[in-house]
């Protein structure tokens, strides 16, 4: 196999909106949410070379073996398209986006794989990716659209939304993660009640559909700042700080305030930052941007 190489970014995500519709029969929860890609980047460099393959990242608390959804999307794009067993690639991940915070670092991670392989393996064709994405995890499949779009079901019935406009972010990252099967266990244990509205102007109102279905809400917020206080100061420290809106992204543990301006944004994150958490500062992105091609 000749040496090639290409670089992809594995854009992260938050949750504008996530409410939950119920339990479905298989088990997991059906969703109404709509997503929106940002800046906030991964960076995988794979090398198509002889020999077994690799995963490598400098971050020791990220895996890397087969447990690693960029492990498993090259392996099932393998399978697909006739392979055989995973050899001849080398991935090395520079990983940025937090774990464990509500941003799908995991997920995009293998959205980026499949991409970057759509590259290498011509008959890996855009149809497939996006069937493997959905059997890999429920966001998978966004990281391969991007931009802004509603998700139902298990947030992988994907409809495309007119961009948001865009905007200034601050991420405000605790020192704890929040696993996913907590926080939706978290909140099949508490009794229903309505979420509070997240004060603040409506998002997206100069952007058609998306105004109509963000209703700033996110069920798992009240359980998970239950069992983490922090989530709702961070959530009131970033209104106090001129956010126009505020909220948890996912299943936590990020917190992510809407800026219009730049400065203000770099200005709430000096404010905010704090040794026991970190605030970074970011901007939304069109699905053009989010799904650049590899290079």
């Amino acid at each position: 196999m000749p040496r090639r190489r290409t670089v992809v970014r594995a854009h992260a995500k938050i949750n504008l909106d996530l409410r939950i519709l119920g339990r479905r029969r298989d088990g997991f929860h059906e969703l109404r949410t709509v997503l929106q890609s940002i800046d906030l980047h991964d960076t995988l460099t794979v090398l198509a070379r002889p020999g077994p393959f690799a995963l490598r990242c400098r971050d020791r608390a990220v895996p890397t073996d087969a447990t690693n959804l960029i492990w498993r999307a090259a392996a099932a794009a393998a399978a697909v398209t006739g392979r055989g067993p995973l050899r001849e690639l080398s991935v090395t991940l520079d990983k940025r986006i937090p774990m464990d915070a509500g941003l799908g670092g995991g997920s995009a991670d293998a959205a980026a794989m499949l991409r970057a392989l759509g590259r290498f393996w011509p008959d890996l064709t855009p149809e497939a990716q996006r069937d493997l994405a959905v059997d890999l995890g429920a966001d998978v499949a966004f990281f391969l659209l991007g931009g802004t779009a509603l998700g139902l079901g298990r947030g992988e019935q994907l409809f495309p939304l007119v961009d948001l406009p865009m905007h200034w972010i601050v991420l405000l990252v605790p020192a704890f993660g929040v696993p996913t099967a907590d926080a939706y266990a978290w909140h099949d244990r508490t009794a229903r009640r309505p979420a509070a509205r997240v004060s603040g102007e409506p998002i997206g109102s100069a952007a058609g559909l998306l105004g109509a279905v963000v209703e700033g809400v996110n069920d798992l917020e009240p359980v998970v700042a239950a069992k983490h206080p922090e989530i709702a100061r961070m959530h009131r420290a970033l209104g106090r700080a001129g956010a126009l809106r505020a909220a948890m992204s996912g299943s936590g543990s990020c917190v992510f305030g809407l800026f219009s301006r730049r400065r203000e944004a770099v200005a709430a994150a000096a404010s905010l930052g704090r040794r026991s958490r970190r605030a970074i500062v970011t901007r939304t992105l069109d699905r053009a941007a989010a799904v650049s091609r590899p290079r």
